[in-house]
């Protein structure tokens, strides 16, 4: 850089040598914050639109600015921008490319606001259509949870608490919890586009303007609720990206979940589901070898997104307000975390009506472990043995059966009765599956009928 290319930096008045070529590249964030380019291009229509409303620019000034904006975004989509990284950033190279393009009225562009209020802005603008994919992705995984549970009411597996057999389950009721944790991680996401969407246009550097701007005009132009109440917050803080972050790690713990979830259910000890082949792949050295690594991925995803949570706090932690160059660090995180989750949302979306379920293996398992253990304490209590009583005798039972091999619907009511003389030939009603299942006919319960009902209502619900 010559000694008087620092007079073509929008700063350059201020200081009497070029930048360093390594700080130059060092502090440049156009290599990454490029993808902000149509939220930068409407507030700046925005911004325009409303210096011509007060009277600060004229119609025709607005008309021709609009006009370039307009028209650099189409060259931007058509990959034939050239961005510079002596521009630094995605609001110089575009501001510079409308002087270029029409002349002196461009500098007229940034009357009345600085890039500390514009970047707040684009940042708004850009996550909150993010978040709105992001909703939409979570409702796509939904509804193929809803399409597999629909066709799996009746089929029966093993509950586990502890990785451990607990109680017989309709896989459609396991799979509607999966349902219920991203109706929780979709209202997250909604909560957090709510508060984030306010318009900092207008805080200028930190302290307003003295120019007479109407914020609540930019705010109505550019679909914000209000503009932000206090010009030195608006243009300092990044809680609405690290809320962000912290609702997507939370969908990318529950997206973990039912991965890991997953690889049990497909590894040969289990042996309950089958994925499709796109979804898998193999190995170089074993032939055999039938990998879900879609789920894994997304497992292992989540440690990149819980990082970039911690990365955005740490970033905020010792700021003090206003404006710090610290902040140009929030914008890789943020849109890794946009990328990874929308990424792991269209991949599940795609895998899980598809999921193939073996329901003979199924039942098999869930007949294993002494399933229905406590369906008879539960018999137990309704004869009017005390629950801590019924749980011994249960436990008794149990171990007789282990000792023999056998699960409690295989004993004899003889054998039973050795534990109890309150059970009765009916106790085999509910010691089945089914009949464990059928008991359980309440609000949020794992009874055929109920768990229909369920399914219509999330389908409602979405």
């Amino acid at each position: 850089m010559s000694q008087d290319q620092h007079k073509d930096k929008p700063w350059g008045g201020r200081f009497s040598e070029p930048t360093d070529a390594f700080v130059e590249r060092f502090t440049a964030s156009v290599g990454f914050d490029r993808r902000l380019y149509r939220a930068d291009i409407t507030g700046s229509i925005a911004h325009a639109t409303m210096l011509a409303k007060t009277g600060i620019l004229t119609e025709d000034e607005c008309s021709q600015i609009v006009g370039g904006l307009e028209d650099i975004g189409k060259t931007i989509e058509a990959g034939e921008f050239t961005w510079s990284v002596s521009l630094e950033d995605v609001h110089m190279n575009i501001e510079a490319a409308l002087t270029a393009k029409i002349g002196a009225v461009g500098k007229k562009l940034h009357t009345g606001r600085s890039r500390n209020d514009q970047v707040a802005t684009d940042i708004r603008l850009y996550l909150r259509d993010g978040i709105d994919a992001v909703c939409g992705g979570i409702r796509e995984v939904q509804k193929g949870i809803l399409t597999l549970a629909e066709k799996e009411v009746e089929t029966i597996m093993p509950g586990f608490t502890h990785l451990q057999t607990a109680q017989p389950v309709s896989f459609a009721h396991h799979l509607l919890a999966w349902f219920e944790m991203l109706q929780r991680d979709y209202g997250r996401m909604q909560d957090c586009r709510a508060r984030m969407n306010v318009s900092p246009l207008g805080a200028a550097a930190l302290a307003g303007t003295s120019f007479p701007i109407d914020r609540e005009l930019t705010a109505r132009l550019l679909g914000f609720d209000k503009p932000a109440a206090n010009s030195l917050d608006a243009v300092s803080d990044r809680d609405f990206a690290i809320e962000f972050t912290a609702a997507a790690s939370l969908l990318m713990t529950h997206l973990s979940r039912i991965s890991e979830e997953l690889v049990i259910w497909t590894s040969a000890q289990f042996d309950f589901i089958d994925l499709p082949d796109r979804f898998c792949t193999g190995s170089s050295i074993m032939p055999q070898k039938k990998n879900p690594d879609v789920p894994e991925l997304v497992r292992g995803k989540t440690g990149r997104v819980n990082g970039h949570l911690v990365a955005l706090l740490t970033l905020m932690k010792g700021q003090p307000l206003a404006y710090n160059k610290d902040n140009q660090e929030d914008k890789e995180p943020l849109f890794d975390t946009l990328d990874t989750i929308s990424d792991c949302l269209k991949a599940f979306a795609d895998m899980i009506p598809t999921i193939r379920t073996k329901k003979d293996n199924m039942r098999a398992a869930a007949l294993k472990g002494f399933a229905t253990a406590t369906d008879l304490a539960d018999y137990l209590v309704r004869t009017g043995l005390p629950f801590r009583d019924a749980h011994e005798v249960v436990g008794k039972a149990v171990a007789f059966g282990i000792d023999k091999g056998r699960d409690l619907s295989e004993l004899t009511l003889d054998e039973l009765q050795a534990f109890s003389p309150d059970i009765r030939e009916d106790v085999f009603a509910v010691l089945s599956l089914e009949g464990s299942l059928n008991a359980r006919n309440h609000i949020g319960g794992t009874a055929p009928a109920q768990v229909r009902q369920a399914i219509a209502s999330a389908r409602k619900a979405i």
